[in-house]
């Protein structure tokens, strides 16, 4: 959207207004009323109620709270309690840790106060960039973030690196061309504006080389950059764990409407006490509800949010360390990411595309002798070439951009000499000779066509080139373009945006570990091409953004799916390929640190940035990285999987067990002319069945568990939840049998042993499910073992304690104890075998 009224309407009016005074601060503050602040950044913090608000509504914890609040109505105050207290400590562990989160991040994003230079009532001054408006005049040199979207009057040499806005990854020269009605006509002002113009600068870029003055057209929501952030307030779509825990949350409600409807449906029959019979189905029901689940999980995932933040690994949402370790496709943007973001000299060469080492020491000389600004360019060849002591410079000829070269005249070992350094093209047509193994010879036309098949060649891997010419020149005073002449082609120089030392190693990990990598770069295709060769990604087919355009959403996911990187994009096309690929189930991560990241950070199941990425960026992912090693991607999903793999241990262990006990008290109420067991006493045992699970946040994961991502499996949970709940249950049914004849149907002594049974059989069947492999080879942890064997312990001999007759127990005689160890090996051997079945199943 533009604001015509507030600023200059003719580069003439702008013009005269640089010479002059500026706006005046009162113009300033009427604009400022009128347009709002120049500030698109929103903090990271979230209100505490509304934090809270969002636990809360989790279906799991909805249905904890609904199981509380049926058990205080039925008088089960102390139940009740139990679970309001899981649920509170789950919430605060949760807020706590992303208080934390959250501090370090806002920490972050308040360490830059941008500021920019602006001229007010004829003077110079530097402003909070919150406060410019449009038609203000700034001023802009080398290090400086553009403060606004802006139109150029001046410039001289300005390099603009666009790469957060765009993803290209070489800085591109701005220039302030003559006024043509059709330039005025286009937007400068919007969202809309094209960052390819060379007159227009945009909000979250940097200056890099040169200087220039501009008119700012578009400030806050109405840059570029702002209409990116403004798309972030939109709802993201459901993760994978959202996902998990509403479909689990759904598997627990229809198990437990089942089980009270058919022990209603039983009292009925059976003419039982109506009050007895509605506690005994609330106990049931609770006891199924894995009410630690909540604190277990976030116990688990803050344990590896503090592991990852060993390795400068920000988790700004627990949740998302589960939804890390369930990523089977990264997306990843390449410059900053996959590269470091900076070009480096790569490689110098003659004419006919040899190695040509003087040609780096003569581009150096150029370098140093130079008085303006150093380009990017310039920035990589002074690191890349030692200082010459040898040479003394006598003058210069300055880049322009009608010429494209620079030039610089310098005294040393082979007299004096004039060097010239641009772009190929433009030394080209200035050369008469060449350099050919140490031999001048004339630039005929052979030589002429192999010069530019060697730079045509550069060009398709993505390299910037530099042509780099010689000249003997006579002594004077002062030197100018005519000199640019007769000269000798030294060769070229190619400068690339270099992967990170570990992208190729990540990249091979990631994929041993399951994990495809796809490339989404604004960049073009031969910059990716050559990315991907540098990654150890094969040679792929490459997908540009006009490509994307002429295909429906639909088409969009299989596209999507086969092809692994994707060029010359747009922020909305690299939102719609999360999207696509989301809705074909895969658990997407994306990995991006620029404003044109933002969307597709918002929407991805887990948004990667950095540190020192754009704050837009950074507000809009779930987990920040403090360095830029992709080895912490790899990590950081690692942790995610032993994080998914002990939760979804407990939910296997507490559903099955859960399951075939309260199914055997509702097969056992049917055919003894008591309760089994009193509510009382089932909610105490699957409150120490809880109990020994605390610990499981500390329990080892099978390596191979860790070799493939895995989603939430609710048929696999089921198909373990009934078949070891039916294995239960058949040990339970012999043990009824057992008590019935041993204790001659005496209640207390019947509840007493299936209470010391059941609990036994539960407690010590961690150690078989916990893994898929031999349970005597993998070792739990010791925080496992304690708290197991001491449930065990508190169960076993609740009988003897004063407090039994309160809960309905009896002391139980020593030859029983040796029955229930002789159920407990025979169960667990035959739990192993079905663990195995369904195990060999599931691969």
């Amino acid at each position: 959207m533009t604001v015509p009224s507030l600023a200059p309407t003719t580069a003439t009016a702008a013009a005269s207004a640089v010479a002059r005074r500026g706006l005046d601060e009162a113009e300033a503050r009427r604009r400022l009323a009128a347009v709002g602040t120049n500030d698109v950044g929103r903090s990271m913090r979230t209100g505490v109620v509304r934090q809270i608000a969002g636990q809360l509504a989790s279906p799991l914890m909805l249905i904890l709270l609904a199981a509380s609040g049926v058990a205080a109505w039925t008088g089960q105050v102390m139940d009740a309690a139990i679970i309001v207290v899981t649920v509170a400590l789950s919430v605060v562990l949760d807020g706590i840790q992303t208080a934390r989160s959250t501090a370090a991040a806002e920490r972050l994003r308040q360490t830059i106060v941008p500021t920019a230079t602006v001229v007010r009532e004829g003077i110079w001054r530097e402003i909070h960039r919150a406060e410019l408006v449009p038609g203000d005049l700034v001023r802009l040199a080398a290090g400086d973030l553009v403060p606004a979207d802006a139109r150029l009057l001046e410039a001289r040499d300005l390099h603009v690196q666009q790469a957060a806005l765009t993803g290209e990854s070489l800085p591109v020269q701005k220039e302030a061309p003559p006024r043509t009605a059709a330039l005025d006509a286009a937007p400068a002002g919007d969202a809309g504006a094209d960052p390819s113009r060379p007159d227009l600068v945009f909000l979250g870029t940097s200056v890099v080389a040169g200087s220039g003055i501009a008119e700012v057209t578009a400030t806050g929501a109405r840059t570029a950059f702002g209409d990116i952030a403004a798309r972030l307030t939109e709802v993201p779509p459901e993760t994978e764990f959202a996902r998990g825990l509403r479909r689990l949350s759904r598997l627990l409600g229809e198990t437990v409407v089942f089980l009270v409807l058919f022990l209603v449906l039983v009292s009925v029959v059976l003419r039982r006490d109506p009050l007895e019979s509605l506690l005994f189905a609330v106990a049931l029901a609770v006891g199924i509800v894995p009410e630690f689940m909540p604190m277990i999980t976030t116990l688990t995932l803050s344990s590896g949010a503090v592991r990852m933040a060993r390795h400068k690994v920000i988790v700004k949402h627990l949740a998302a360390i589960q939804n890390f370790g369930g990523i089977d496709v990264l997306c990843s943007d390449k410059t900053g990411t996959l590269t470091r973001g900076t070009l480096s000299l790569s490689a110098a060469f003659d004419a006919r595309g040899r190695p040509a080492a003087d040609v780096r020491a003569l581009a150096g000389v150029a370098a140093r002798c130079s008085s303006e600004v150093h380009s990017p360019l310039d920035a990589a060849i002074l690191a890349a070439t030692p200082a010459d002591e040898g040479w003394s410079k006598v003058d210069e000829i300055p880049f322009d951009a009608d010429r494209r070269r620079a030039s610089v005249v310098a005294d040393g070992p082979a007299g004096r000499l004039l060097v010239t350094k641009g772009a190929p093209e433009a030394v080209l047509e200035r050369c008469e000779f060449h350099r050919e193994e140490g031999r001048t010879l004339p630039l005929d036309a052979s030589a002429r066509s192999a010069a530019a098949a060697a730079v045509q060649e550069a060009g398709q891997r993505g390299m910037r080139v530099l042509a780099v010419a010689t000249r003997v020149v006579p002594p004077r005073a002062r030197y100018g373009r005519d000199d640019e002449t007769a000269l000798e082609l030294r060769g070229f120089l190619t400068f690339e945006d270099a992967p990170l030392p570990d992208a190729a190693s990540a990249v091979a990990m990631l994929a041993d570990d399951g994990v495809r990598v796809k490339i989404i770069t604004g960049d073009d295709e031969a910059v990716a091409r050559h990315v991907c060769a540098r990654t150890g990604l094969p040679d792929p087919r490459v997908v540009v953004g006009a490509e994307l355009d002429a295909v429906s959403d639909a088409a969009l996911g299989p596209l999507a799916e086969r092809t692994d990187v994707f060029a010359r994009v747009s922020p909305r096309q690299k939102l719609r390929i999360v999207l696509a690929l989301e809705a074909r189930g895969h658990v997407v991560g994306y990995l991006g640190d620029g404003i044109n990241d933002a969307p597709a950070l918002h929407a991805a199941d887990v948004g990667i940035s950095v540190a020192d990425a754009v704050d837009v960026a950074r507000e809009a992912a779930d987990i920040v990285l403090l360095d830029r090693g992709l080895d912490v991607l790899h990590r950081g999903i690692l942790e995610g999987r032993r994080a998914y793999g002990n939760i979804f241990k407990y939910l296997l262990m507490a559903t099955s067990s859960s399951f075939g006990n309260m199914f055997s008290m509702a097969l056992a109420s049917m055919v003894i002319p008591f309760l089994p067991m009193l509510p009382t006493q089932i909610l105490l045992n699957n409150f120490l069945y809880d109990l020994a699970q605390v610990a499981l946040p500390t329990d080892r994961v099978d390596d191979e568990y860790l070799r493939k991502p895995h989603h939430w499996d609710l048929h696999a949970l089921r198909a373990f939840m009934l078949r070891v709940g039916i294995v239960s249950s058949i040990f339970d049914v012999i043990t009824f049998g057992v008590l019935w004849r041993w204790f001659d149907g005496d209640p207390a002594h019947f509840r007493s042993g299936w209470f010391v049974e059941s609990l036994a059989t539960q407690v010590l069947v961690l150690f078989v499910i916990r893994t898929s492999g031999n349970p005597l080879r993998g070792h739990p942890s010791r925080a496992l073992v304690l708290s197991a064997l001491g449930a065990l312990a508190i169960g076993l001999t609740l009988p003897f304690l004063p407090l039994a007759a309160a809960l309905g127990f009896v002391p139980l005689p020593a030859s029983f104890f040796a029955y229930v160890a002789a159920v407990v090996v025979a169960y667990l051997a035959l739990v192993e075998v079905v663990k195995r079945r369904l195990v060999r199943f599931d691969r």
